[in-house]
């Protein structure tokens, strides 16, 4: 028997919103890199995310380690974009006075 060597495809997609996902799942590659950073194994994240294949994880963390400066600068985009949305979000909805504007609101179905 001979042993074939051959390049496995890396398990990663990117969606149409620009977010890179593992596999046929929803985890995010940021998700993964977060992990890992704090010290997971393979085995452990897949315990976390159930949905993730051992093989993919070992995939993807390799991705990262080939192509950190890459994979670093993508992360650094997304953390800016979830802070422009965190703050148009914050500008269309006040935050000030909301739990007063909930208690507010759920009086007024009890009195109903």
């Amino acid at each position: 028997m001979t042993l074939a060597i051959v390049a496995e495809p890396v398990p990663l997609k990117i969606c149409d919103d620009g977010v890179v996902r593992v596999g046929n799942t929803r985890v995010t590659l940021d998700t993964i890199v977060a992990v890992f950073k704090q010290g997971a194994t393979a085995e452990e994240i897949v315990y976390r995310y159930s949905s993730l294949q051992l093989a993919d994880v070992y995939a993807t963390v390799a991705f990262y380690l080939n192509h950190q400066h890459e994979v670093e600068t993508y992360l650094q985009q997304r953390q800016q974009q979830a802070q422009e949305v965190r703050k148009m979000n914050e500008a269309r909805f006040d935050p000030q006075g909301l739990r007063d504007r909930l208690l507010a609101r759920k009086a007024e179905r009890e009195a109903c």
